[in-house]
């Protein structure tokens, strides 16, 4: 059985490559999710050993994104984080210009 999209043939490396990208867009976005909801300060070897973490854990993710939105879901989160921290930041900012 042969693929195709258009007029050529979808090859092997289309698909890994297809793979490989969204496993970059799923590291991407777990590790904007992780920086705005979860991170604190810590050391650079505890630093290196949760990225790692992170980075091999979405290996998972990117398996349950072929049945489920994990990469949207991801995206949203990253959203309402976002806005959340801004937020946060013009009420901290607007508290101090009224003291």
């Amino acid at each position: 059985m042969e693929l195709s999209a258009g007029n050529s043939p979808i090859t092997k490396s289309d698909i890994e490559t297809g793979v490989l990208l969204q496993y970059i867009f799923i590291v991407i976005l777990s590790i904007i999710v992780y920086r705005l909801g979860f991170a604190k300060k810590l050391p650079l070897l505890k630093n290196v050993i949760i990225y790692f973490c992170l980075v091999v854990g979405c290996l998972i993710l990117l398996l349950f994104s072929y049945g489920l939105p994990i990469a949207e879901g991801l995206l949203v989160a990253a959203v309402v984080l976002g806005i959340y921290k801004i937020r946060l930041h013009q009420s901290k900012k607007h508290r101090t210009e009224a003291k």
